[in-house]
């Protein structure tokens, strides 16, 4: 079973569980939309419209959000993953949401443009680190000039150590906010699939591509919220 495979199965449902497997959901969200807005809210200053790319788009949640923040925008949502892509393009129609959907894997070359935000949420993980790296190249050649990519991520831990509380704390969460065994057993088989990498490196590796003001701007335990601009 690929990623896209382990995510289609849960298209339908997805949703219903981000607040508890992501306890920290309302900061982590809010921070990455609270990064991705100024540039946007800037290119509708400017008589344009605001061109946002997400990256692992899911069922849209992030696209949502940052519809509801400004107004106005058009997304290009990015998933390897149809049925995922399906209910955003769903959730995007219903609140009149211009929007197309691109069926295509985060290694393969990002759609054709020049994007005001280039964002991503709990996707990039899936990459490993090669990968990560590849994508973090690309980014520049897609932002307009300080346009900004933003990811909200699920980060490892420095050390293996801190890799092993992350988790502990992640369990002892989620289960406070009603997780039970079935689903904690389904996230962990998704789970399986991840290849996280630390935040420092990732801000690194940002910077190597040649983003500047990188930044971690939001973190809790495995949750983090990073990015950079393009000069």
């Amino acid at each position: 079973m690929t990623v896209a495979d382990a995510f289609d199965a849960v298209a339908g449902t997805y949703d219903e569980a981000r607040r508890r497997l992501v306890p920290c959901f309302d900061a982590f969200y809010g921070a990455a939309v609270e990064v991705a807005a100024p540039p946007l809210r800037a290119a509708s200053a400017a008589g344009r419209t605001p061109e946002v790319l997400d990256l692992g788009a899911g069922t849209g949640l992030l696209s949502l959000l940052l519809a509801a923040a400004v107004p106005g925008i058009r997304l290009t949502l990015v998933d390897a993953a149809p049925a995922m892509l399906a209910v955003a393009a769903d959730h995007l129609g219903a609140w009149g949401v211009p929007h197309r959907t691109v069926r295509a894997d985060l290694a393969d070359p990002l759609p054709p443009g020049r994007y005001d935000a280039v964002v991503s949420a709990l996707a990039i993980h899936h990459l490993d680190d090669t990968g990560k790296r590849a994508l973090y190249r690309r980014l520049p050649a897609h932002l307009r000039p300080g346009g900004v990519f933003v990811n909200a991520e699920q980060v490892a831990g420095p050390t293996p150590g801190l890799d092993r509380r992350y988790d502990e704390v992640w369990r002892e969460r989620i289960r406070a906010l009603g997780s039970d065994d079935e689903e904690i057993a389904a996230a962990r088989a998704r789970m399986a699939y991840d290849r996280p990498a630390p935040v420092a490196a990732q801000c690194d590796w940002l910077t190597e591509a040649g983003l500047v003001d990188v930044d971690c701007f939001f973190k809790e335990w495995r949750f983090a919220v990073f990015g950079g601009r393009a000069a």
